[in-house]
């Protein structure tokens, strides 16, 4: 009987806690730090076969839940088979080195951060990370060209849109040279190409940016692409890694459209590089 008992007592505990153990696009995904990220796994998936995705990164006082209710970035996400993980920043703002509200003792947090959502998210879902594609707007951007210069191994390539670096940037990255497609509205007063003052920092210039980036990976050429969107300069490094920047005619602005183009062009790159399919 008491055995019964004991039984009774338990089975209605677990239909209790299971819900805090689901997480998804409407649900956070709690890891540590009292941090949390959302997940969106693409239609069709079977739960069992490990795909890739793209993590998105928001701009300044967004949120991971704002960006999932993106239906714009989440069709694209799925449309390329891939999960949708979209993150958040410690406070409104990413804690990145120079932020206007920045705090010196806490500038890496972010780092650490994202090492536990790649860990997490390998655990929980039927990830491939080595198949992550990292991106972000504005803020996000900023927090995307942080993770090219200082996690560049965890991702296949980095498609900052509308922002760089806090300046002053650095002058070298300790991390190896990576694939950055980095998008920017020629005519950006938010976050202009060579920057602006914001109180006491200033955004950073982002032709000095990609001049650092380019003698840091020894990245030559000048490969032109102009279409009636867009207009790019490529360049390449002995590793076949590219660095290009693609300006369209417009302001301050985040297009899917441009993610899909990143993703697809570094899926051939892999494929005439002889790199790991994507």
């Amino acid at each position: 009987m008491r055995s019964l008992l004991a039984a009774l007592v338990f089975i209605p505990s677990l239909f209790i806690a299971a819900p805090t153990l689901a997480c998804g696009p409407d649900s956070n995904c709690a890891i540590e730090n009292d941090r949390h990220y959302r997940i969106r796994i693409p239609k069709g998936h079977d739960g069992k076969t490990p795909i890739g995705a793209i993590i998105y990164a928001h701009g300044y006082k967004g949120n991971a839940s704002g960006a999932m209710n993106n239906k714009s970035l989440g069709k694209a996400a799925s449309d390329l088979g891939l999960a949708l993980i979209s993150v958040k920043s410690a406070g409104p703002d990413w804690h990145i080195p120079n932020a206007p509200s920045q705090h010196p003792p806490e500038e890496w947090v972010e780092l650490e951060y994202f090492d536990n959502v790649i860990a997490d998210v390998e655990k929980r879902f039927s990830i491939d990370t080595s198949k992550l594609l990292m991106t972000g707007f504005s803020a996000g951007a900023m927090m995307t060209w942080t993770l090219a210069c200082e996690r560049s191994e965890k991702f296949v390539g980095f498609v900052p849109m509308s922002g760089t670096f806090w300046a002053p940037h650095p002058q070298s990255c300790p991390s190896p040279p990576a694939n950055v497609i980095h998008y920017h509205g020629a005519k950006d007063q938010v976050v202009p190409l060579k920057g602006r003052r914001i109180g006491p920092a200033r955004q950073g210039n982002v032709f000095d940016v990609l001049t650092m980036y380019e003698k840091n990976g020894d990245y030559i050429g000048d490969v032109k692409n102009v279409t009636d969107k867009l207009s790019c300069i490529r360049k390449t490094n002995p590793d076949a890694k590219i660095l290009e920047l693609c300006l369209y005619d417009g302001g301050h602005g985040f297009r899917t459209d441009y993610i899909v183009r990143a993703w697809e062009k570094l899926k051939l790159l892999s494929t005439v590089n002889g790199g790991p399919k994507l």
